[in-house]
């Protein structure tokens, strides 16, 4: 099993991307998937939230929005949290690589691959990438971001140019989704892994 990080700085596409593999026949393991099912209704990750940061959380799980305002710009709540989060979410994806212990190749989406040395557990890792003005445009977009948020956001994201310089494949966004489509299919190719559809 070949086992591909897939990872890119928020709004390059990287979630339309990992849809891309999964239409090919690619298993692919959601790291954000993963974090919102042990962090929302019921989630065992809930509790230790809670504990963590007081008020936080609901009947719905981890209130996102408080979460957040309890971490915006706060670099130890970020760590007190990852704490909680990260060995979870490696418990689900050493499950998820026993379950497709027999593919070819399997994709881990993981948006913080290179900030918390995710790289050095996989075989080679692809980072999606988009223009900056694509990517701001599409951020910007989304209900509730401002800009002041999104530069809070990439400050904590090893910046895109670094990420490409690390990976072993860049997957391109900017252009139209056929040419993206294109590119993951050749990726996929070039693994050497047989696609189903």
């Amino acid at each position: 099993m070949l086992t591909l990080g897939l990872t890119g700085s928020i709004g390059m596409g990287k979630s339309t991307v990992a849809a891309m593999f999964e239409d090919l026949g690619v298993p692919v393991f959601d790291a954000d998937a993963a974090v919102h099912r042990l962090q929302g209704p019921g989630g065992r990750l809930v509790p230790e939230i809670e504990a963590a940061f007081p008020g936080t959380t609901g009947p719905a799980g981890a209130d996102r929005e408080r979460l957040g305002a309890a971490l915006f710009r706060d670099r130890a709540a970020l760590q007190r949290l990852e704490a909680i989060i990260h060995p979870a979410v490696a418990e689900e994806r050493a499950a998820f690589l026993r379950e497709h212990a027999g593919a070819a190749l399997v994709v881990l989406d993981i948006p913080l691959l290179f900030e918390t040395g995710g790289d050095r557990a996989v075989d080679k890792v692809a980072v999606v990438s988009a223009p900056a003005a694509v990517q701001r445009a599409r951020v910007l977009a989304r209900p509730g971001m401002s800009a002041e948020r999104l530069d809070a956001i990439l400050a904590l994201q090893t910046p895109d140019a670094e990420k490409r310089a690390r990976a072993d494949f860049v997957i391109q966004t900017g252009g139209s989704t056929d040419e993206t489509r294109m590119a993951v299919a050749a990726l996929v190719t070039c693994l050497g892994a047989p696609q189903s559809r």
